[in-house]
Parts: C-alpha cells; sequence; structure tokens
C-alpha cells in the first residue's frame, strides 16, 4: 500500500502521464531510431546525475526537486539518502526499447507502461476491495488490462498490422505488462522498466511463433 495521499497519488501519476510525449516522440521520429537512442540515454544519465546532486545535498538542486515532487514521494529520503524516482527507469526502458524494438513497438510498450500504471494505482487506490498479499488488488489489475490495451492498441495500430491482430496483440502485452507490475517486488526491478520490455518481448515472440 502506498503512504501518500490519493491526492498526491493523482499529481505522481499526472506527471506519470505527461510522459506520453516519450512515445509520441519514438513514434514521429521512427526514422531517427538511433538518434533516440542516444537522446533518451543522455536524459536517463542527466536525471541519474540530478538525483545524485540531490542526495548529496547540492542546496539549489534540493530545492528544486522538493518543490516539485518531496510530496509525491512514497517514502520520504534522510539526508544523504540516493532515491531514484520513477524519471530514469522511464527515460532508461524508452531507450532499451528502442534497441530491443522497432520504433512502433517501442512506442507502443512505452504507452502501455504510461496508461497501464496510471490506470492501475488510481483505481486500485480508490476502488479496490480485493487486496491480494503483496497490496495490490484485483480492481487495479484489471484496470492495468484494460488501459494499457487500449493505449497499446492505439500507438500499435500504426504497425500496418490487421485490426483484430492488433487487438489480440495489444490484450497480451497487457496481460505480460500487468504481471510485470504485480510482481515487481518480486522481480526486483522497477515496473516502469520492466513492463515496456516484458510487453514487446512478448509481442516479438507473438510475431515470431505466428
Amino acid at each position: 500500500m502506498s503512504d501518500i495521499s490519493f491526492h498526491d497519488e493523482l499529481r505522481r501519476k499526472l506527471v506519470h502521464l505527461s510522459s506520453f510525449w516519450m512515445p509520441a516522440v519514438i513514434l514521429v521520429f521512427a526514422r531517427f531510431r538511433w538518434e533516440l537512442v542516444l537522446f533518451f540515454g543522455v536524459l536517463a544519465a542527466g536525471s541519474v546525475l540530478v538525483e545524485h546532486a540531490y542526495a548529496l545535498g547540492k542546496p539549489t538542486v534540493r530545492r528544486c526537486y522538493d518543490f516539485f515532487f518531496r510530496n509525491m514521494l512514497r517514502q520520504q529520503p534522510k539526508k544523504s539518502d540516493w532515491v531514484v524516482s520513477g524519471g530514469p527507469p522511464v527515460l532508461a526502458a524508452s531507450c532499451v526499447a528502442l534497441l530491443l524494438f522497432p520504433p512502433v513497438l517501442a512506442a507502443a510498450s512505452m504507452a502501455l507502461m504510461l496508461g497501464g500504471d496510471t490506470a492501475a494505482a488510481l483505481i486500485g487506490r480508490r476502488f479496490g476491495k480485493i487486496r491480494f498479499s503483496n497490496g495490490k488488488s484485483l480492481e487495479g489489475f484489471l484496470a492495468f488490462l484494460i488501459a494499457g490495451s487500449i493505449a497499446f492498441a492505439l500507438f500499435y495500430s500504426f504497425s500496418g498490422l490487421a485490426p483484430m491482430r492488433v487487438i489480440g496483440l495489444s490484450v497480451a502485452a497487457a496481460l505480460a505488462g500487468a504481471f510485470a507490475e504485480f510482481f515487481e517486488k518480486k522481480i526486483h526491478i522497477d515496473d516502469n522498466f520492466s513492463i515496456p520490455v516484458v510487453a514487446g518481448l512478448t509481442v516479438r515472440l507473438l510475431l515470431l511463433a505466428c
């Protein structure tokens, strides 16, 4: 369970949704695949450096970071703690997805993570009644499946595949991503990173099998 308020969780997820610019950029600039890999890689490294500066207590960085994000952290850090937010894993996932998958699949996998994870967190917090041992809810899991499938299908429709095939692959990708999110604590990988990678790999394997 999260130990921040629903209001602050909503703010967190609005920041999350703002990251839809990433799959949009991947889709629009698909022909510049390797330039995008470099772009997202540099942003990921820069984000880690900023958070390291925060951990070291750099006054300017701390003031800026606290102003924007402090109330959205699920655990308030102690001074000198190096808290890695969701930013670096999301940027790293964009970079790795582009290395592993065609740009359209990379964009769709990122969109699935952003839409599905947001829906799971908000629906699970507000309406979750059936809880599992890890604190996650059935309602959140189902919300991930629905929102993730829709987000993936919207982006993957640019793949040129038949609509029914896109829908089938979207549901499969969302199901794989939902399990990656559900077992985040078991696999010890940030779900912002694992979801798009697992979803993309699932689709690649299904396309090879078919």
